[in-house]
């Protein structure tokens, strides 16, 4: 089995051109109805929305609080020995498709806060799955970080907040991890 360590180097790149698509679709919405390929959950005409979901952003504050964490867990995810691109895309489908099957009807969702609550709990879940030291020191520096915003991104009182996208999109986080650890193992 090919082992794939990733050196940050090597892997910034990739971050940068994610991030930097997020953001030149943000920019491109400003001018163009893009929202309207977000997801909205059972509603098949919206279904493109798992894989459109995490590059679309309502307004400023919305983009700014997902850039920096995504930064930060892409940039861990980088240094780990997981295939970092498939990580991100199986949380991103699996998510996704968690979300449209069982999220909230009615409910437009975007953003990337469900690839960000994915990758913080991928970070966890596999650190202490892995029994290996510098995961699990990631694993604790990931729940110090972020810990409480994963806790309290799942409320369900939140207006305007796809808890529910955050939600599944653990939950993908945590089932890639399990399944990846497993593989390895295996």
């Amino acid at each position: 089995m090919k082992q794939h360590v990733h050196r940050i180097k090597e892997e910034l790149p990739l971050v940068a051109a994610f991030i930097a698509a997020i953001w030149v679709v943000f920019i491109l919405d400003q001018f163009l109805p893009l929202e309207k390929f977000g997801l909205v959950p059972r509603d098949a005409g919206y279904i493109t929305g798992i894989l459109a979901m995490p590059f679309l952003h309502g307004d400023w504050g919305h983009i700014m609080s997902n850039t920096v964490p995504l930064a930060v867990l892409l940039t861990l995810l980088a240094g780990s020995k997981a295939n970092s691109r498939w990580i991100v895309l199986f949380i991103i489908v699996l998510g996704g498709v968690l979300l449209w099957l069982f999220g909230r009807g009615a409910s437009l969702h975007i953003g990337a806060s469900g690839l960000v609550f994915g990758l913080a709990v991928f970070l966890i879940v596999s650190g202490f799955l892995e029994r290996r030291t510098v995961p699990m020191i990631v694993a604790v520096v990931v729940t110090f970080l972020y810990g409480s915003s994963l806790v309290s991104g799942i409320m369900p009182f939140q207006q305007g907040v796809s808890w529910d996208g955050h939600l599944f999109g653990g939950v993908a986080g945590g089932l890639v991890a399990w399944v990846m650890v497993r593989h390895l193992r295996g």
